[in-house]
């Protein structure tokens, strides 16, 4: 099977040169001919909005910060209470070896944050600040707090309903508990049709916002750095779509693997960057701070609309950052090897923590520190690379030479979220159409084709439509988590209990 799908790879993209650039010229009028109208239609439903105080906020994005909060308070903050054992549970001082399921609890962590850290983390940050002011970060880094409880209902589920073949290759994530969990309580063709529902969105979302934006993102910094490729994206598309079918090709062993790596790397370096120019800034840290919480609940600090549109910045791109309560993350976290699924349900809360309490609090306290807002304030910036040229900019104003480790960052950031997101499709595919190797060979290649056009077409119509299918998957994947809390109450106590028993013994 591997040889077979490394044989029509190799053979599809090495003919891809001598049609590429004619191609280019007309896909962007066929994909917005084509993509347009579906884009409109789904994008009204998914991002339906109400006003409040002169402002629109899409229902979604309550949906979201509202469930989060409830949930935290469900289960008593857990996010908090349990954090020290969520980092041990990732050493699997709690799990035993044998433990079914393909990989451990490290991997599917890294395999996890692979697909939420990255843009939303470099430029999400700087558009929502210079859009909504200092105080929207507030709200971005309590919103990812919140979030950490979300992840853990879901991927508890997501561990507790999987599927596990003879083989031992693992199938979960929401399309399971919707189906499987809500079977168990007597709706079982309504939790089918939710399932499908959520797996058709996630395909859609794997394809554009988990593949194309993020190598057209990666293709544009590249661009815009280096100069090369400038007008043959395509080029850049085809060598990306060549290392991402070479991982994708072993499934999520070979996913996970590459992940543990990438993922440590990439978050250590960017860390270690934001530190530096932190502590180069360390006289303006404490202004910050204050800055942050006193425009969070000041209208009248505010750049833009008062507190509602400060909440607004802050809410969408800690949901786009971290996905807590789409359902995505599930997927990858159901491979884990564990006998409990409230373990890897902890292990997942530390997710929102790397990504949005850690990673987006860093970036913005180097933009506000730096004084990079400041020149950009009140700025509604107009595209994710505008984002990530503020960012840069304020990275460099310490360190001149960090825009080209910022632009490796972004290729390796869009890179592991392509590969993440990959898998998620597939499993999605799987549950559709059963594992069927034909159907997901054709799965692979066409995600690698998506690849290449993602890289060389502008993209209007496809982000639109991604954007609004994996906004989708909230919908069914939150009816799923108010329905089967008790599951999850009754898992965490198990393993609770379990914790116990062998802290006892030591």
């Amino acid at each position: 099977m591997r040889k077979l799908t490394l044989f029509l790879f190799l053979s599809i993209f090495t003919a891809l040169p001598a049609f590429a650039e004619e191609a280019q010229n007309s896909i962007d009028a066929k994909l917005d001919s084509v993509l347009r109208p579906f884009a409109d239609f789904v994008s009204e439903i998914v991002f339906y909005s109400i006003p409040v105080a002169g402002q629109s906020i899409p229902i979604v994005l309550l949906l979201l910060a509202g469930t989060s909060l409830i949930l935290t308070f469900y289960f008593k903050f857990v996010n908090l209470s349990a954090i020290g054992t969520a980092f041990k549970t990732v050493t699997g001082k709690y799990t035993r070896k044998d433990a079914p399921g393909e990989i451990t609890h490290f991997q599917a962590l890294s395999a996890a944050l692979s697909a939420t850290v990255g843009l939303g983390n470099i430029a999400g940050v700087s558009i929502a600040i210079c859009a909504g002011g200092p105080g929207a970060a507030f709200w971005m880094i309590l919103v990812g707090f919140l979030g950490m409880t979300s992840k853990f209902c879901e991927c508890t589920l997501g561990v507790k309903y999987r599927k596990i073949d003879s083989a031992g290759k693992v199938s979960g994530g929401a399309m399971y508990y919707l189906s499987e969990g809500l079977k168990e309580r007597g709706m079982g063709t309504f939790g089918r049709v939710l399932a499908i529902f959520f797996a058709v969105m996630c395909v859609g979302g794997a394809l554009g916002a988990g593949n194309m934006f993020q190598v057209n993102q990666a293709q544009a910094q590249f661009s815009s750095v280096t100069g090369l490729f400038v007008d043959q994206g395509w080029i850049f598309g085809l060598i990306v779509a060549v290392l991402v079918g070479a991982v994708i090709i072993g499934g999520i062993r070979s996913i996970a693997r590459v992940t543990s790596t990438l993922v440590p790397l990439m978050c250590g370096i960017y860390i270690a960057a934001a530190l530096v120019v932190l502590f180069m800034n360390i006289g303006a840290v404490p202004a910050v701070f204050g800055r942050i919480i006193s425009e969070a609940f000041n209208p009248d600090a505010m750049i833009t609309g008062g507190f509602i549109a400060v909440f607004i910045q802050g809410v969408k791109r800690a949901a786009f950052s971290n996905e807590a309560g789409v359902g995505s993350a599930p997927i990858a976290h159901a491979a884990v090897k564990t006998d409990h699924p409230a373990s890897e349900g902890l292990v997942a809360l530390l997710e929102p923590f790397f990504d949005t309490v850690v990673v987006c609090s860093l970036t913005a306290f180097v933009i506000l520190s730096t004084g990079t807002y400041d020149a950009h304030a009140g700025q509604s910036l107009a595209s994710w690379e505008v984002g990530v040229e503020v960012t840069s900019e304020a990275f460099a104003s310490a360190i001149p030479w960090f825009p080209y480790v910022l632009m490796v960052a972004v290729i390796l950031f869009a890179f592991s979220t392509m590969i993440s997101w990959s898998y998620y499709g597939e499993r999605a595919i799987t549950y559709l159409v059963g594992d069927n190797k034909a159907v997901i060979l054709a799965y692979r290649i066409v995600f690698c084709l998506c690849t290449v056009v993602g890289a060389s077409a502008s993209l209007g119509s496809v982000i639109d439509a991604s954007d609004a299918m994996f906004f989708a998957m909230v919908v069914p994947n939150l009816i799923g988590l108010y329905i089967l809390l008790p599951v999850v109450k009754k898992e965490t106590a198990r393993f609770m209990a379990h914790v116990k028993e062998v802290e006892g013994k030591n």
